[in-house]
């Protein structure tokens, strides 16, 4: 403990407000003291009511569990608290209903220009809505009365963006780059001479195909380790502004790995059909066997396969979302008061989402808030706060250093939470 303390004086950030090295850095592990049965009565709840109102219910719901989520999760003894409005939810949730049923109604007339243009717009105010929906998220988490607030700029967030300009002009790159090698065959080409055509370039079209890939995946990531940097570093509780270290190289990893475990989830899918379908050519190519009864075979055969693609990609997910959880946290801080530990273990975490997802599966479903409320609580209770000074002496600090909330105030009357 001592040479974790040390590392932590050593490492610390710089913050707003100096402090003596040899200040006393104390250790808080953070609680969960929620329960599976309770969560389940919750969901069920919102889950009845979601039915009944169609899903119109949902931004109800959503507050709910936010609600407990957040009173049941002990930081230093004391809980979290969920603040935001309920007007501000429904509101953020019945315009993105609206803009949903348009953007399908212009696809389901043959609206392709009105259908292209909600997509372009989507794209374009991606950024905006994602920093809304930050900004909305963390302004209503307080502890102890203070606030948590999200202060990056739009600019912040569309220079941040850049991978997303980068992949748009790839591709549109790439379709160039294709429709030269083939040498712009027109409308007139007879079929030999196109098949002859794609026969000639198909080792160079597939090399600019691969090239475009690798690049789109180095894209994507740096897009993902581009706004969670953004999210940590301008996470300010108190005026205090956050800290983070990891690098671009980091997430490379995570994503390596993500891969490898999608190509074995996808490879073992792949040989549960094979088996599958190799036993029911002998049980179903009878001649005995009915209309119906060929059917429902082949029904359970779908269901099966599905199940199995899900269980099989399921690991990959639990992986990502553990190993970016401990990356995260392990490098996160604010100014140079305080910081977090993260002893999450990701095998245990994989095993957990397999079970979870195992025992949702045999009981239909019910299951789901016990699997919520086990992996949540995993998380949570994986995280240490170390504190320098004294809790006492850093919560009085963050109170006198929380900015005006007037900014704030105005930002909620005029804000729009499209998630939630």
């Amino acid at each position: 403990m001592q040479n974790q303390q040390n590392k932590l004086i050593r490492n610390g950030p710089a913050g707003n407000t100096p402090l003596s090295a040899a200040a006393p850095i104390d250790a808080y592990p953070l609680v969960f003291t929620g329960s599976g049965g309770s969560f389940a009565r919750l969901w069920l709840a919102n889950l009845v009511r979601k039915i009944f109102t169609l899903g119109m219910y949902q931004p109800w719901a959503r507050r709910r569990v936010a609600m407990y989520l957040h009173g049941h999760t002990l930081v230093a003894d004391s809980p979290l608290e969920f603040t935001a409005s309920q007007r501000r939810m429904t509101k953020g949730f019945l315009i993105f209903v609206v803009l949903y049923l348009a953007y399908k109604l212009a696809v389901g007339t043959g609206q392709t220009l009105a259908a292209g243009l909600f997509l372009f717009g989507g794209a374009l105010l991606a950024p905006l809505l994602w920093t809304q929906a930050m900004r909305f998220r963390l302004s209503s988490t307080r502890w102890r009365g203070i606030q948590i607030r999200f202060s990056a700029r739009w600019l912040d967030i569309y220079r941040a963006s850049w991978p997303m300009l980068a992949l748009a002009l790839l591709w549109l790159g790439v379709v160039r780059a294709l429709t030269w090698l083939m040498g712009n065959p027109g409308p007139a080409t007879t079929t030999d001479a196109l098949r002859h055509t794609v026969e000639q370039v198909w080792p160079s079209g597939l090399a600019v195909v691969v090239l475009a890939l690798v690049l789109s995946f180095m894209c994507l990531v740096r897009l993902e380790y581009n706004y969670r940097n953004l999210l940590v570093k301008f996470t300010q509780v108190g005026g205090h502004g956050g800290r983070w270290r990891p690098h671009y190289g980091d997430f490379v990893r995570i994503w390596i790995g993500t891969g490898a475990l999608l190509l074995g989830g996808a490879l073992l899918v792949g040989l549960l059909g094979v088996g599958l379908a190799q036993w029911l050519m002998p049980h179903g190519g009878g001649h005995g066997m009915t209309g119906g009864r060929a059917f429902v075979l082949g029904l359970l055969s779908v269901l099966t396969f599905l199940l199995a693609l899900l269980a099989g990609l399921s690991p990959a997910r639990a992986y990502r979302e553990a190993r970016l959880f401990r990356l995260t946290w392990n490098h996160a801080g604010l100014g140079q008061v305080a910081r977090f530990k993260c002893r999450l273990n990701v095998r245990a975490y994989v095993f957990l989402r397999i079970r979870n997802l195992l025992l949702t599966l045999l009981t239909l479903g019910f299951y789901r808030p016990f699997g919520l409320v086990a992996e949540y609580r995993m998380k949570i209770e994986s995280l240490t706060l170390y504190v320098k000074g004294g809790l006492d002496q850093l919560v009085d600090r963050l109170q006198q250093d929380q900015p005006d909330g007037l900014g704030d105030a105005l930002a909620d009357a005029v804000g729009m939470d499209m998630l939630g």
